[in-house]
């Protein structure tokens, strides 16, 4: 008879793990606090699911920028390879879409989410829903079962807490693993958004809410000192900016702040133009418009919801006639297009992150099984774990390789 496992948290990590440990003979049970499976999993990726990115192995630890070694084990034994190939087996076809992310070729997370559902039925794997689990028993060191909120004490001799990190807690990753690991005398390293949104000082954000920003450079800009940059997309929001790039370095940005540094965003508007070429082509603009008011002369440089903001941080008058400026305002409007600047107040809610960083401490935890060094027969996989990466796919595919090597590990010893 193989081992009574017992998986906490439906999530990709959670449902990988429960897979694995079935098929190689264990008897599983998954106990969910949501009402439904993978919610997480179905609003990643704008409810496209981006499941991993075609990156080599080494790229894949660099993009996953907390504690990125820590997966050398995951990522070997489970690939970005070996997981395109689990989901074509379960009938899910993918396809790659620019920055190496893979996403299913529907574009539907759900048929990510029922592929997995169909896999556990077949392996008739019990998935307990609604349960909300309060602690972990252990005898002289070793799990032995689980108690819900309800009081009800469910068996096992492996239990794999998968329970995701802080953010989005409607999903259901609210955080509760946190505190039954540390119960069980766990280190948590403490919990930070990882990729989160930004809000800004300038309130000049509300008048271009809802822009998106394509090619742009963002560099973030800490007490004077460049520190990071990204190139692609971003949002402007009511309380500051979101989208792809800021994400990416919202974690640089949490960590700066919680230094009590100033913190400012840097936006290029136009990367692909040294500032002689942009003065240029504004010139060329100046003079094809010159029998206009500036506010009227910029449509075919920048966005209508920029116009007005860019003129007024350049200081220059928003009625002046284009045959008036002087080259000392044409000069600060380029200035302000390849560097336009926002004070970073602070992050969004964990909430609100799409990762968080910090959870339980990599020190505590074998690389190798994913089993905790300090209890028997308790094992870890996922968000729960202190490693976070970038946006593009790297996330989940931790996700799915933790849980592949917990599951594999609880069933064979």
């Amino acid at each position: 008879m193989g081992n009574n496992v017992i998986v906490i948290g439906a999530g990709a990590a959670g449902m990988m793990a429960a897979i694995i440990a079935a098929e190689n003979g264990a008897s599983v049970t998954i106990l969910e606090k949501m009402p439904r499976v993978g919610k997480k999993l179905l609003i990643t990726g704008k409810g496209r699911c981006n499941i991993t990115n075609i990156a080599d192995i080494k790229e894949l630890i660099k993009n996953m920028h907390g504690n990125g070694s820590f997966l050398y084990s995951s990522f070997h034994n489970f690939s970005n390879n070996d997981l395109i190939d689990f989901f074509e087996n379960l009938g899910v076809k993918t396809k790659v879409e620019r920055g190496g992310r893979v996403f299913p070729e529907s574009d539907k997370a759900i048929d990510v989410v029922d592929a997995l559902l169909r896999k556990m039925d077949s392996l008739e794997i019990r998935i307990l829903k609604d349960v909300a689990v309060k602690n972990i028993i252990k005898e002289d060191n070793k799990v032995t079962a689980v108690v819900d909120k309800k009081g009800l004490v469910y068996q096992a001799d492996k239990i794999i807490v998968a329970t995701g990190g802080a953010s989005y807690p409607a999903t259901g990753s609210s955080g509760d693993g946190y505190v039954i690991a540390e119960k069980l005398g766990h280190t948590i390293t403490p919990i930070k958004p990882s990729l989160v949104p930004l809000e800004t000082e300038e309130d000049w954000v509300k008048i271009a809410q809802g822009l998106s920003l394509k090619n742009v450079k963002a560099s973030i800009i800490v007490d004077d000192k460049k520190v990071a940059e990204d190139f692609g997309e971003m949002l402007f929001t009511h309380y500051g900016v979101s989208g792809p790039i800021i994400l990416s370095l919202s974690k640089i940005v949490a960590e700066n702040l919680t230094e009590n540094k100033i913190v400012e965003l840097a936006i290029n508007l136009k990367p692909a133009l040294s500032f002689e070429k942009l003065h240029n082509r504004v010139q060329r603009d100046f003079e094809k418009f010159s029998k206009k008011q500036i506010k009227n002369a910029l449509n075919e440089l920048l966005p209508s919801k920029l116009i007005d903001i860019i003129i007024d941080l350049s200081y220059i008058n928003l009625d002046k006639m284009i045959n008036q400026i002087t080259k000392e305002e044409r000069l600060r409007l380029v200035e302000q297009i390849m560097d336009l600047r926002l004070t970073i107040t602070k992050t969004r809610p964990v909430a609100e992150a799409i990762v968080t960083a910090g959870g339980v401490s990599i020190k505590e935890i074998n690389p190798k099984t994913m089993e905790s060094k300090i209890i028997e027969g308790l094992y870890f996989a996922g968000e729960i774990v202190d490693v976070d990466g970038y946006t593009g796919g790297y996330n989940l595919q931790a996700a799915f390789s933790m849980g592949y090597i917990a599951g594999k590990a609880v069933a064979m010893q």
